[in-house]
């Protein structure tokens, strides 16, 4: 019992942790920022030997010169080139190689393996020089050695990093576009099923009302009626063969989603897989119409199926109260003491789905971890 309040604080702090880190990646220009004044106090530590040795620049002149140079990180994302040539002048003019690891990096990052290729290239022929040119350091260009064990490694490793990090940023754009493709599928399949329903429900409505009308056209026989119930059945058929066109010849087939009545079998599937259920129907909602008994049921039943994904054993809430002309589903459950080993396998689709089969209907959906449990609500129209 003790552990509880221990797991419930990791995960909170787990999930500020991921929060923080989501809006520090959408905010790039306090990145860029940050990166400046990262390289500005690493320069910083150069100074005096700078003013001393290095340059005729004294201490204050000098710290402008490097802040000036540091500010061009700001524009690393859109130009790093510009970046990469104002580390050469800092480099030829003062000796500095600091703000040359930060554009690299920026040239491998943000424009990939060539690029870093070649600035690398480009900054070790041009340090090269630099070191064979009277004037420069003798403690940092005293030998070829120590060129090789300074400022080619320094280059090659800042530009490898980027590289390796502009690897990351394509890894993570394939994965984010693939999940908005996914979820786009799993809107079109909910749309297929909400097609299917709408022709299965509509459809028994449409054919009871074509024969009821013949059977009032055949009482009516001879009377002022008949040609009017006649009419009336001929539209329904005609209703009825247009839905077809529409939806059938289309490919939709496979049963009706159920309505209410199922949810004691979801529910009972549900227990037989671990997962225990509190069920509340309000018996007032047994009166909706089909197409909103559907999409309350394949929200019950696709927040079960998450359920036992992500928290399996825990108990989940299930209540459905119609109130004031709204219809609420709400479905909680308990968040994992643990984290699984081994993450489920889930294409992530199931929330789009939901979403757009209460939509559909008028209504809103959302779902989330509120403190230490998962809850996803449902608000429908009831309708008439």
């Amino acid at each position: 019992m003790h552990d509880l309040p221990a797991a419930q604080a990791m995960r909170q702090a787990t999930a500020t942790g991921r929060r923080l880190t989501a809006r520090w990646a959408r905010a790039p220009r306090a990145q860029d920022a940050l990166t400046a004044l990262s390289c500005v106090a690493l320069m910083s530590l150069d100074i005096p030997g700078l003013a001393e040795a290095d340059n005729s620049l004294n201490g204050p002149l000098a710290a402008l010169v490097l802040a000036l140079g540091a500010a061009s990180l700001m524009v690393r994302r859109s130009a790093p080139w510009v970046t990469y040539a104002v580390a050469l002048v800092l480099l030829s003019w003062l000796h500095e190689l600091t703000l040359a690891q930060f554009a690299l990096y920026s040239l491998g990052r943000y424009r990939g393996r060539l690029a870093g290729a070649v600035g690398v290239l480009g900054y070790v022929v041009f340090a090269y020089v630099m070191f064979n040119l009277p004037g420069w350091p003798v403690h940092r260009g005293d030998s070829l050695s120590s060129f090789l064990s300074l400022v080619v490694p320094i280059g090659v490793l800042a530009a490898g990093v980027g590289v390796a990090a502009n690897r990351q940023d394509l890894v993570r754009a394939l994965q984010a576009q693939r999940a908005e493709t996914e979820a786009l599928q799993a809107v079109q399949r909910e749309r297929s099923r909400i097609a299917r329903d709408v022709h299965d429900f509509v459809g028994r409505e449409l054919t009871l009302l074509s024969v009821r009308s013949q059977v009032l056209a055949r009482r009516a026989a001879g009377g002022d009626f008949e040609d009017g119930f006649e009419e009336l059945s001929d539209t329904a058929r005609s209703a009825h063969r247009m839905l077809n066109e529409i939806i059938v010849q289309r490919g939709v087939d496979g049963a009706p989603t159920p309505g209410l009545d199922a949810l004691p079998a979801l529910v009972a599937a549900s227990e037989r897989a671990g997962s225990p259920v509190d069920l509340l129907v309000d018996p007032a909602a047994y009166r909706l119409s089909p197409i909103r008994q559907a999409a309350v049921h394949r929200v019950v039943q696709e927040c079960l199926t998450n359920a036992a994904k992500h928290a399996p054993g825990e108990r989940v809430d299930v209540r459905v109260r119609l109130a004031d002309g709204e219809l609420r589903v709400r479905v909680r459950n308990a968040l994992p003491g643990t984290v699984p080993v081994a993450p489920p396998v889930s294409s992530g689709t199931g929330t789009a789905g939901m979403a757009e089969r209460v939509h559909t209907v008028g209504g809103t959906f959302s779902a989330g971890p509120s403190e230490a449990t998962y809850e996803a609500v449902a608000t429908l129209p009831a309708g008439a």
